[in-house]
């Protein structure tokens, strides 16, 4: 496959036309949208945190003890 890269100003009402057009053909375009910029303000969260933020907010909502419960079933 031949290939070329074009960039689009989304942020015009043509631009969004366009992108919508080339959107319409998967077989001969691929749209890749880039990722957004790393935040250094943004906090990382990790599995770990996460679960035992959602497991505090079960405890509450069940008033009992969830992480004991999880460590009984582990």
């Amino acid at each position: 496959m031949h290939a070329i890269h074009v960039q689009i100003d989304i942020s015009t009402p043509t631009g969004r036309r366009l992108l919508k057009e080339v959107e319409r053909h998967p077989r001969v375009a691929k749209v890749e949208y880039p990722l957004p910029e790393n935040n250094e303000k943004q906090d990382g969260y990790t599995v770990d945190a996460v679960f035992d933020e959602c497991i505090e907010i079960l405890s509450k909502h069940y008033q009992t003890d969830c992480k004991k419960i999880w460590n009984d079933i582990k």
